[in-house]
């Protein structure tokens, strides 16, 4: 999705260090049924949100402290055992317990993990719980060792892991709450747009695509903005020009304003906008057009007053290739060995259901441009190659680098169901484990389809190609190629592991319930 980098506005002005009214909106009645109504104008949802999670957090850790306290002392008065010092008295686990749930508390906080700013989509408030309870605990660690205190270390061992599972457990449940609440435009900021109508259109179009990340655009102002008038493709109405931004916001109850492009804006229009914003309720973001690209790679460095946004180039260490390969190999091997029966059990349907070979090897393309042998379980009937190209040119795709065939006839009934439920992929495990391919990536394609890349969907070919990826946990084969490519290049410019963690568990979901996108 896009970039941006939020600004909370400064609520004064320099000459009178005064809040500055809003103006009443000049036409704000004119055409109200082309202002968006959806959802409600409700300034304080991300203080109740917040309280909300500070408080299933705090039950989360008395759970889990004070259970794993019992379980390790049972329900008895232990004492922490305190070495060669008489200054310090023993201290009861009851109360050793109820520090700790503090501290957590404290350190959760501290760190930002229920701000507004990460909620909602993204690995970053997961990393943040994750984070602050490992810094407690280090903490711990490194008081006990200089107060010569010794905790029991299973208690510890015991409540820190459980602690952050059960912690980002309740954060995602959350997460799906909330995002059925963005989903009819709840629990969202409002958000009018200004900048030209193009690079509006363009941010429009991808707050819209991430709407769980919950901004909701209510209106615009362009340069030569028209009330009345709606940005091109979209149902967005234009509340008037730059000039009408503080009765636009009033029109429309917008908190937040986007700037898309200061190009068309007068100078220090931006820090106008700024100065006319309520401190805490109205907030301004800069959405510069760099689509694609994840907040690390992006840093703000102020120069002169200017905040100069620095793009770093996508580096991919010897460390992080380590990584990667040790995740792929221990996560194949593990699944591996865990669903033998079920590879052993389709291995015997593929054989008794249908004449031929029970596994399809075809050459794809991959790491580099190097061509390997995919592996899947056999789906389709004996010579089905030999048929692509006249499907594809009767429903008129031959020419996309995307070769799927709607309502493909030459799938078996068998290859059907294991295709839907993507069990005909398990094979390529052993593609990982052989170092062909790896368990997150881009799809591998057929040099055909490779044939017809652009240079930027080249790009694909810098990773090892993946059993699953980012396009086939966001669509799967409802997406169009231009999507397909934009995920890819998004995974490929911007990895992680916890990326590929996230990854991997959204396509146990998707597997488990396949819904309509799977073929």
């Amino acid at each position: 999705m896009t970039s941006s980098v939020n600004i909370d506005a400064t609520p004064t002005s320099p000459e009178s260090g005064k809040a500055s009214p809003a103006k009443e909106p000049a036409d704000s009645d004119s055409n109200p049924s082309s202002i968006r109504s959806l959802g409600t104008a409700d300034p304080r949802w991300r203080e109740r949100y917040g309280r909300r999670l500070r408080i299933s957090d705090f039950f989360v850790l008395i759970w889990v402290v004070y259970g794993t306290q019992m379980v390790w002392f049972g329900a008895g008065n232990a004492q922490v055992s305190i070495r060669e010092d008489v200054r310090l008295s023993e201290i009861s686990y009851w109360l050793f317990s109820a520090g700790l749930v503090a501290a957590w508390m404290w350190s959760l906080a501290l760190i930002d993990s229920r701000s507004y700013r990460v909620i909602g989509q993204g690995t970053t408030e997961y990393i943040r719980v994750i984070h602050a309870s490992v810094g407690v605990f280090g903490l711990i660690a490194i008081l006990a060792f200089l107060t010569r205190v010794d905790v029991a270390r299973g208690y510890l061992l015991i409540a820190l892991p459980l602690g952050i599972v059960v912690l980002v457990l309740e954060r995602w449940l959350w997460r799906q709450w909330l995002i059925a609440k963005r989903s009819t435009g709840g629990y969202s900021a409002r958000v009018l747009l200004v900048g030209s109508r193009d690079s509006v259109a363009q941010i429009a179009r991808e707050l819209e695509r991430a709407s769980s990340a919950g901004y909701l655009v209510v209106g615009a102002c362009v340069p030569s903005g028209k009330i009345a008038d709606t940005i091109d493709g979209t149902d967005i109405p234009i509340m008037g020009n730059v000039n009408a931004i503080e009765s636009a916001i009033a029109a429309t109850h917008a908190d937040t304003v986007a700037v898309t492009s200061t190009d068309d804006l007068p100078p220090n229009k931006v820090k106008q906008i700024s100065w006319s914003l309520e401190a805490g309720r109205q907030h301004l973001v800069l959405a510069p057009s760099i689509t694609d690209i994840a907040g690390p790679r992006i840093h703000t460095r102020p120069v002169s007053g200017l905040p100069l946004i620095h793009v770093e180039t996508p580096r991919f260490s010897a460390g992080q290739r380590f990584v990667k390969r040790a995740f792929d190999l221990g996560a194949a091997i593990t699944i591996a060995i865990v669903l033998s029966p079920v590879l052993g059990v389709v291995a015997i349907v593929v054989k008794a259901t249908s004449p031929g070979p029970i596994f399809f090897a075809h050459e794809r393309i991959g790491l580099g441009g190097r061509p390997f042998h995919i592996l899947k379980f056999r789906s389709m009937r004996v010579g089905a190659n030999e048929e692509l190209e006249g499907l594809l040119a009767s429903q008129g795709t031959s020419t996309k680098p995307l070769f799927k065939v709607r309502n493909d006839p030459r799938i078996t009934g068998v290859g059907r169901f294991i295709r839907k439920y993507s069990v005909d992929e398990l094979p390529q495990l052993f593609n990982v484990i052989a170092g062909s391919m790896s368990i997150v990536g881009p799809r591998p394609q057929v040099a055909a389809e490779v044939a017809m890349y652009s240079d930027a969907a080249r790009r694909r070919l810098l990773a090892r190609p993946g059993i699953t990826g980012l396009w086939q946990v966001s669509g799967r084969s409802t997406l169009d190629w231009e999507d397909a490519v934009r995920l890819d290049l998004y995974y490929v410019e911007n990895w992680s592991l916890i990326g590929d963690v996230a990854i991997l568990f959204k396509t146990i979901k998707a597997v488990l319930a396949p819904g309509e996108s799977a073929h």
